[in-house]
């Protein structure tokens, strides 16, 4: 269920099949365009308030079909940088996460069995529309970690600094659960161990913020490479 008049756009405009929108006001021109193979029914707001997952519920809601996992081609993550959840339990912050990636322009996440699922109702809200555009698959990550052959760059307390850190131009980077960080079998399967220098006092940094300083980072070291080359 995806619920916004801005992310419904996204996944009409997606490979994602839609079933049917709900709305409580008429459809615009937009909408009645991108949308006229799919069924749209009018409902009344109280309908709206009993379907709705949102304690304010939107003006449209779309059904979408959930498709089959995409299997994980290891080919298409070589290049390129993609990120590893190991163990991502709030949706929310699962959520945060997919639309950071989205943002970066990175494609593929790959989960661990026990994160989140990415269909809860609290993660496809949280994305923000970015859902249609990622590729998110869940595996076991102790196996095809190692199967990848890339470098698996590790989001951790001690390492080296994130800003003095050359990320390359292709690799894996991990982030572990929000309570317990990564489990100890994941960890050793890092290859570089990267921290986010602390230089006040909280404890820990949210996961999402974390993933998104990340990319960040990334980002800027790809385009300082591409601009020593011109």
């Amino acid at each position: 269920m995806v619920e916004g008049y801005k992310s419904v756009i996204e996944f009409i405009d997606s490979p994602y099949p839609i079933e049917t929108i709900y709305h409580t006001v008429p459809p615009d021109p937009k909408m009645l365009k991108l949308s006229r193979n799919i069924n749209i029914c009018e409902i009344s707001v109280t309908d709206m308030q009993k379907v709705s997952s949102l304690k304010t519920p939107q003006e449209t809601i779309a059904l979408v079909k959930m498709p089959a996992w995409p299997a994980l081609n290891n080919a298409k993550l070589k290049q390129k940088f993609s990120i590893i959840l190991d163990g991502i339990q709030n949706p929310g912050n699962m959520g945060t996460i997919i639309r950071t990636a989205d943002w970066f322009g990175i494609k593929n996440i790959v989960c661990s069995a026990d994160t989140v699922d990415v269909y809860n109702p609290k993660v496809v809200q949280a994305s923000m529309g970015s859902l249609s555009r990622i590729n998110v698959h869940y595996a076991n990550l102790a196996e095809i970690l190692p199967l990848i052959g890339l470098p698996v760059f590790g989001a951790l307390l001690t390492g080296q600094s994130i800003y003095e850190t050359d990320f390359g131009t292709e690799g894996l980077i991990v982030m572990g659960n929000e309570g317990n960080g990564m489990r100890p079998e994941i960890e050793g399967l890092v290859s570089r161990a990267v921290t986010i220098p602390r230089i006040g006092k909280a404890e820990s940094l949210n996961v999402g913020i974390a993933t998104a300083l990340f990319c960040s980072e990334i980002c800027r070291n790809s385009n300082n490479k591409v601009g020593s080359h011109k």
